[in-house]
C-alpha cells in the first residue's frame, strides 16, 4: 500500500494543489479562479494521475476534503457544477479513497508552509 496525500486550496491569485508521496511533494499553483471543491478534485484527480504514472499497484489516496472523498466513493451525489471533474476521477481505474484529519494531511501542511503557515485557503470541513 502506497499512501499519497492531496489537498486542494483557493487563493486570492486561484486554484492550487498538493500532493504528496514517497516523501516528495508535487505542486501545482496558478489554475485560476475556481472554488475550493474544485480545487480539491483537482488535487484528488491529480494525486490519480500520479499514481498511474508512478505505476503504484496499491495506491491509497488521502484527504481531507469530507465531501470530495464522499463524492468520489458514490457515497454521496455529486453536484452538477462537479460532474465534469466527477468523471475525469471515475474515468481512471478504481482507487482506495481515505478521509483523514486537515493535521495528518501531509499535502495540507505542505501547502500551508509554503505561504508562511497562514491559512491559505478556504476549507471544505
Amino acid at each position: 500500500m502506497t499512501k499519497l496525500f492531496f489537498d486542494g486550496g483557493l487563493r486570492p491569485a486561484g486554484m492550487e494543489l498538493a500532493v504528496v508521496v514517497g516523501g516528495r511533494l508535487h505542486v501545482e499553483s496558478d489554475l485560476g479562479p475556481g472554488t475550493s471543491m474544485e480545487a480539491e478534485w483537482r488535487a484528488l484527480i491529480a494525486a490519480a494521475r500520479l499514481a498511474l504514472r508512478l505505476e503504484i499497484t496499491d495506491p491509497v489516496l488521502l484527504g481531507d476534503a469530507a465531501a470530495v472523498i464522499a463524492q468520489a466513493s458514490g457515497r454521496v451525489r455529486v453536484p452538477p457544477a462537479y460532474r465534469t471533474l466527477a468523471g475525469t476521477y471515475t474515468g481512471l481505474p478504481r482507487m482506495r479513497l481515505r478521509y483523514i484529519r486537515r493535521a495528518q494531511n501531509l499535502a495540507g501542511i505542505a501547502l500551508e508552509r509554503r505561504h508562511g503557515g497562514r491559512q491559505p485557503f478556504a476549507l471544505l470541513d
